[in-house]
């Protein structure tokens, strides 16, 4: 599928200029964006095959449901290169201005070699994690000491975490190009952490193909301001006070966000087409067997063994799984766009994500961190990611926003969680191109919401 792509696509040259980051915090950011976007070229629809249109519609083919488009336009790439850039913007960059290139330039910087999937590698790393929750919790139940259960909790949520990252590459079809054995390695290490598998992969699929959307994205969209106001006290505490956002993925499994309905675990639920249905049954009937398996422990070892063994672990991946994936989306120094309408495009709204430098936890949890490249091409495997990211660098230009360097343990990112919950709270109704606002009435903070 990937050399198809490349020869459907082409390479197209690239402007040799750039903008400056502008920060601003000017109450009508959404008509001075806008007024500015026309002056690059106005409609930015993509022109494409997507696979939710022609892939997504086969469940006999669901391992390809989460990937770039198959086809890109000509004008993709061609249509901001003869922009003309007026003098006194030379100097600025508009982050939510038409990049001056297109998805086939940037799939054409990366190596080749960066496209292949290795079964037997993306395996090793599954004997790897599996050997190490094993071992950990053989060696806490062993030891049996509370010294050492709070060291175990950390170490094994962790591993939780890295088996969840290895299924979620099942579910791109990035583990191997087998579908049967990306859906039985999937289902065993979701179903191992209580994540229904196929539920799961297809809402998945569906906020890759709308990120950056603010209605049709499905991770840690927006919302907008009627919704925003509408919550009350508890629900708005529960999506916006630390700690509660970072144990909100049970629940959204359940529930999904506030302002849409439906569940990961009924076959019925909006989220799913009518051939989704077995899918999400099996997966459903997997889960269900492992909450059982989960009881029987807890009648033979007792429950307060079950809960120190793997129910702290299981809310210290929780807990990593919500904090990763919100800050792919959030807290960066600068506002980002989101998108509505026409202004919205798949590679628009794949770069507003942002990759993260999460120390000696990169490698443990498979190098999620660097998450620009993985929504572009979600087919790409975990292991060559690093590698594709520096050799698309050039092409993206300012619209990569470079990771600030970790330390050994990430700590440095808890400031730019609990700064974005304080700050980024709700965008406007209207408009097609928009950034978050704040409610100062409700972070406390003196700053005015736009």
């Amino acid at each position: 599928m990937a050399s198809w792509v490349l020869s459907e696509c082409g390479v197209r040259p690239l402007p040799r200029q750039f903008h400056r980051p502008r920060i601003s915090n000017n109450n009508n950011l959404n008509s001075t964006f806008s007024k500015k976007i026309a002056n690059f070229g106005g409609k930015t629809d993509l022109k494409s095959t997507w696979l939710s249109s022609s892939v997504c519609r086969n469940r006999g083919n669901w391992g390809l449901k989460v990937s770039a488009p198959l086809k890109i336009g000509e004008e993709e790439s061609q249509k901001f290169n003869n922009g003309v850039v007026r003098e006194e913007e030379e100097n600025e960059f508009d982050p939510g201005a038409p990049p001056p290139f297109g998805l086939a330039d940037i799939r054409a910087a990366i190596p080749k070699h960066c496209w292949v999937k290795d079964p037997w590698r993306s395996m090793s790393y599954v004997v790897r994690d599996v050997s190490i929750v094993f071992g950990l919790a053989a060696a806490a139940a062993y030891l049996n000491s509370w010294v050492v259960w709070p060291l175990y909790w950390a170490a094994q949520g962790t591993m939780f975490w890295a088996l969840f990252v290895l299924g979620h590459d099942c579910g791109h079809g990035s583990f191997s190009s087998n579908l049967k054995l990306n859906s039985v390695v999937g289902h065993i290490l979701h179903s191992s952490i209580l994540v229904p598998y196929h539920g799961w992969r297809i809402s998945h699929r569906t906020h890759h193909q709308n990120h950056g959307h603010v209605e049709n994205d499905e991770s840690w969209h927006p919302l907008p301001e009627r919704i925003f106001r509408s919550l009350d006290d508890i629900s708005r505490n529960f999506r916006f006070k630390a700690p509660f956002p970072m144990l909100a993925y049970p629940f959204y499994l359940w529930g999904r966000s506030p302002g849409k309905k439906g569940s990961h675990f009924h076959p019925s639920s909006d989220l799913f087409l009518p051939n989704e249905k077995k899918d999400v049954i099996t997966s459903t009937v997997c889960w269900t067997a492992m909450a059982a398996l989960l009881v029987g422990l807890s009648v033979v070892m007792g429950p307060v063994q079950i809960l120190k063994l793997y129910g702290v672990p299981y809310w210290i991946f929780v807990m990593w799984l919500d904090f990763v994936t919100y800050l792919h989306h959030h807290g960066h120094e600068d506002k980002l766009p989101w998108y509505r309408g026409k202004e919205w495009s798949y590679l628009r709204g794949g770069l507003t994500t942002l990759d993260r430098d999460y120390g000696l936890i990169n490698n443990i949890h498979h190098d999620i961190g660097t998450h620009v490249i993985h929504h572009l091409f979600p087919q790409i495997p975990h292991y060559h990611l690093v590698e594709a990211t520096e050799a698309a660098k050039p092409v993206l230009g300012k619209y990569y926003r470079e990771p600030k360097q970790s330390g050994p343990l990430p700590f440095h990112l808890i400031d730019n969680l609990v700064k974005s919950l304080k700050e980024d709270h709700y965008v406007s109704d209207t408009g097609e191109i928009v950034y978050y606002q704040s409610d100062p009435q409700f972070s406390g903070s003196a700053q005015k919401s736009g």
